[in-house]
């Protein structure tokens, strides 16, 4: 698998000032555009988690639906949507979250985690944990575990995985600065 991190890492696009001044965003475009980077990134994601006996993936809109799916069919589980408030027809339960250029909300259908289930929180990016945090938040109120929180990215230095503690928290491709 060092090969293929070596390559995922070369296929993520640094785009500065976006979505504003000072902010570096990984685009993942380019690893997804590629069929091999993109089995690589999932299996790379699945073998993180294997052992965990994830019941369920988690992940918000709308990255966190570009790997989510593929993982959780991948370990053999089913996928839950976390969406922007207002964009799920049943009733709901919602989490508030800041992010490191703003704040938002996310909300998740009360009945979509089975009670007690193994559920692994998923996203493309941790940055500083806010929307992950969001998402065990709503899997903690609505009766579910968090088994571990799983990245394809993770921006060290801005301290996510610290936010997200106790939960298990690993990342495929990690930047330090």
């Amino acid at each position: 698998m060092a090969g293929a991190l070596t390559d995922l890492r070369a296929l993520i696009r640094d785009v500065p000032d976006f979505p504003k001044p000072g902010i570096v965003f990984k685009d993942v475009s380019p690893l997804l555009a590629h069929p091999q980077a993109l089995a690589d990134a999932v299996e790379g994601l699945a073998e993180r988690a294997s052992g965990m006996r994830v019941d369920c993936v988690l992940a918000a809109e709308a990255r966190g639906f570009l790997l989510g799916p593929a993982l959780a069919l991948r370990l053999g589980a089913g996928f839950l949507l976390a969406r922007k408030p207002g964009r799920l027809p049943a009733r709901t339960i919602a989490a508030e979250y800041a992010l490191e250029y703003g704040s938002d909300a996310l909300e998740l259908h009360a009945d979509a985690v089975p009670s007690g289930a193994r559920v692994l929180v998923h996203d493309d990016l941790l940055a500083t944990g806010g929307t992950a945090g969001a998402l065990c938040e709503l899997v903690d109120r609505a009766g579910g575990e968090v088994v571990g929180c799983s990245f394809l990215v993770e921006l060290a230095f801005l301290g996510g995985r610290a936010r997200l503690a106790p939960h298990t928290t690993h990342s495929l491709l990690r930047y330090d600065s």
